[in-house]
């Protein structure tokens, strides 16, 4: 049976494939992820999250751009892997925000569209009785 993965496993893959060097496929970041996870995710499990899948995509299109990596001494190589890897996570961290931004409008056009009024938007949410 296929391992189910946490939201922790999650953010370790997403972590690992905004690090990754070289050429990006499935069956190597399946690989790549066994030691961190506890044992081999299937392709599948991993492009049924979206975040993994969205992360790969972007990825990929980052790596047909043609970025090129270049000789530097080892302590410049370090801190080379750390801004592309925040900047990749920083690309990706946009787009998903401009899908949020894009779904919020939306569900404006749809409240507003259904005769909700703003005060029915922003009313709070009910207190929980927790006795």
């Amino acid at each position: 049976m296929a391992k189910h993965l946490t939201s922790r496993d999650i953010k370790t893959l997403i972590n690992l494939i905004d690090a990754w060097e070289g050429k990006l496929g499935w069956d190597a970041l399946c690989d790549a992820a066994a030691p961190l996870i506890g044992g081999r995710p299937t392709r599948q499990t991993l492009s049924s999250h979206q975040e993994v899948k969205a992360a790969f995509g972007f990825r990929k299109e980052r790596q047909k751009s043609g970025f090129v990596v270049s000789k530097r001494p080892a302590s410049l190589n370090i801190a080379e892997q750390r801004i592309r890897r925040l900047e990749a996570e920083n690309d990706r961290l946009k787009a998903e925000n401009s899908g949020l931004l894009e779904r919020f409008v939306k569900w404006q056009y749809n409240a507003y569209k259904h005769g909700m009024q703003k005060g029915m938007l922003d009313a709070n949410l009910p207190a929980i009785d927790r006795e």
